[in-house]
């Protein structure tokens, strides 16, 4: 049973069409996956499903009595002597909100019942109830806005990047609560979050929506088919009308044939061609690599640092050479920020030494964006002073190469304070490629790109030949960017393990085994009686399969070692990180299957040695 469906939906803003005849029908059981470029309207599209935004034409319908609850990007709280009345004031149409929200109960019972579950759902997001609201991060006001959405159980869950500003563990959190969700929109350009969480994907694309079913995998496969396509249909089109705009040219003979058809044909052509709206342009990006740093990027010598008696790095001791490609991971408030300050020498360890390597220049993407002057045009912010951008040896026009990263001409003198978000992103990409560095910081990147500037951000970072510090709640991007993951554990606490995020799940699980293990072993062991020497069965000897397995083992451990060595040896190359992400991965995997069954093939052969030498 649809719940909200939408007819012939059009909204333009300007002479820009956001929606242009769009249609979408909601069943009830479905948890659909909102994307789309930047800028394409997904936010509007919620904000017509709530109420909150009018159509200029089409039609939208609600099942009769249908609850909705909306999280926009950026929740704002009411104020309040505290975090739980803020959000008791945030349900009611009165608030900052519409009349989307359910109304707050009036019955005494279901206001205690529904003030009972908004304590639960703020629990299990870290948050106490009688907190300041005033006080609140965007993080924490973010968890806050989602967990009255979940307590407040509507019918249909609006969510507009429900991802930003929360870390790992909090976003896996919201998985498993949103996998009990009847009904819910997405919108998210988090790619593992819409693959865990969605059943149906679905496109605003050049105001169109276009419905996928299934995970957001399947999606990628049918819409590399479906581009591949429009591409081919777009040259045989462009193709025929070049042909026929020859022929009519050619005035005399188009005239002498009559053939008033086949003009009539060529106005239709052009006219479809003047209305056809091609896909958005793409994000150009060039990262231009300075000169050489030195061998040594960094090194931290048992540094320490703490905020009040909260320790946020204790004795942390590592290197950082060149080409190295780190991810930082933690929950909020554990120190990654600081930690990558610590690393660049802009903030002051407690104790331990920090030592920065030679020809170091760094190019630093601020995940708050104070780089910014609000105040100053687009221009200003990419080449104060100077109409050009020099990139390596190539030399831009500003409104050339700000138009690479999908900023008009006509915009290039607008303030940067009218900006949304993932502009902003964008501009701060401008700025950071257009500077030469061999030590590239990224801290929280990903918030506000969409999924298609991601992807290509991933690429340019895979090619980068200099070193990269990364800070990213984004898992998939993780695995496709970094090569070592540096993990904050609590307490000040961090662990190195190589690979990715998908990579340090997998150590991270296996070290969790290994200290059960560790731990039944040094529990007391129970007395087990031996049997009699003269009483025990006799001595067993070699079978013939196993005499022929312990002649053949040696050579087995000899072609496992070569191969170990020369991987080894491969992957300590200098060059070695050009390789890419996937091929990177695979060889780690491939070590440590080496490693494993070289400890199995020693085992097994001592196990055979020694039971030939018992039955001699």
């Amino acid at each position: 049973m649809s719940l909200i469906t939408l007819r012939d939906a059009q909204i333009a803003f300007g002479d820009r069409p956001l929606l242009d005849g769009a249609q979408l029908a909601v069943v009830e059981g479905e948890r659909l996956g909102l994307i789309g470029r930047n800028g394409t309207g997904k936010s509007t599209l919620l904000a017509v499903l709530a109420g909150q935004t009018l159509l200029d034409d089409g039609e939208l319908m609600r099942r009769n009595g249908l609850r909705l609850a909306l999280v926009e990007q950026e929740p704002q709280l009411p104020l309040a002597s505290n975090l739980h009345d803020s959000l008791l004031l945030r349900a009611r149409p009165s608030a900052t909100l519409t009349d989307a929200w359910p109304v707050a109960p009036a019955d005494e019972r279901e206001h205690w019942r529904m003030g009972s579950l908004l304590e639960e759902f703020l629990h299990r997001f870290g948050l106490v109830g009688t907190t300041s609201a005033v006080t609140c991060s965007g993080g924490e006001r973010k968890r806050a806005a989602l967990a009255l959405a979940l307590a407040l159980q509507p019918d249909l869950l609006l969510l507009d990047e429900p991802t930003n500003h929360l870390d790992i563990a909090a976003i896996e959190r919201l998985e498993e609560l949103l996998l009990r969700v009847p009904t819910a929109i997405i919108i998210s350009h988090d790619r593992a979050f819409l693959d865990r969480t969605t059943t149906r994907i679905i496109e605003l694309d050049r105001g169109r929506l276009r419905s996928y079913p299934g995970s957001f995998s399947a999606y990628e496969q049918r819409k590399e088919e479906e581009i591949a396509a429009e591409d081919a249909a777009r040259g045989r089109f462009e193709k025929f009308w070049a042909q026929e705009e020859v022929w009519i040219r050619k005035g005399v003979e188009a005239r002498r044939t009559r053939n008033e058809g086949r003009v009539r044909r060529l106005e239709r052509l052009r006219l479809e061609r003047a209305r056809r709206r091609d896909r958005l342009g793409h994000l150009r990006l060039t990262l231009t690599s300075a000169e050489r740093s030195g061998e040594l990027v960094a090194e931290l010598d048992g540094v320490s640092k703490r905020f009040g008696s909260r320790p946020l790095i204790e004795k942390l001791s590592l290197r950082i050479m060149r080409g190295d490609r780190i991810g930082l991971i933690g929950a909020n408030g554990t120190g990654k920020s600081t930690l990558i300050r610590l690393m660049l020498g802009e903030l002051a360890a407690d104790a331990g030494t920090v030592r920065l390597g030679t020809r170091l220049t760094v190019a630093y993407f601020d995940q708050l964006r104070t780089q910014l002057d609000p105040e100053a045009t687009l221009a200003e912010a990419i080449s104060p002073g100077s109409d050009w951008v020099q990139l390596g040896g190539e030399r831009r026009h500003i409104m050339s190469y700000l138009g690479d990263f999908l900023f008009p001409a006509q915009r290039a003198q607008a303030p940067v304070r009218m900006l949304s978000g993932g502009e902003r992103n964008r501009l701060l990409l401008a700025r950071l490629f257009a500077l030469p560095a061999n030590l590239i910081v990224l801290d929280e990147p990903t918030n506000d790109l969409d999924i298609e500037s991601l992807e290509l951000l991933e690429e340019r970072l895979q090619d980068y030949d200099g070193t990269l510090l990364l800070v990213s709640h984004d898992r998939r991007f993780l695995d496709n960017v970094v090569t070592q993951t540096l993990a904050a554990e609590g307490n000040g606490l961090w662990r190195e393990y190589a690979g990715g995020y998908a990579d340090y799940l997998e150590q991270r699980s296996a070290q969790q085994a290994d200290r059960a293990d560790e731990a039944r072993k040094s529990a007391p062991a129970k007395v087990v009686r031996e049997p009699s020497p003269t009483s025990g069965p006799a001595k067993a000897r070699l079978s013939y399969n196993e005499q022929r397995e312990l002649a053949g083992l040696p050579e087995e451990i000899e072609t496992l070692e070569r191969e170990q060595g020369q991987l080894t040896e491969r992957m300590s190359a200098p060059d070695y990180h050009r390789q890419g992400a996937q091929a990177l991965r695979s060889d780690r995997k491939r070590l440590e299957e080496l490693e494993a069954l070289l400890l199995q093939k020693f085992t097994r052969w001592e196990w055979l040695e020694e039971k030939r030498s018992r039955s001699a």
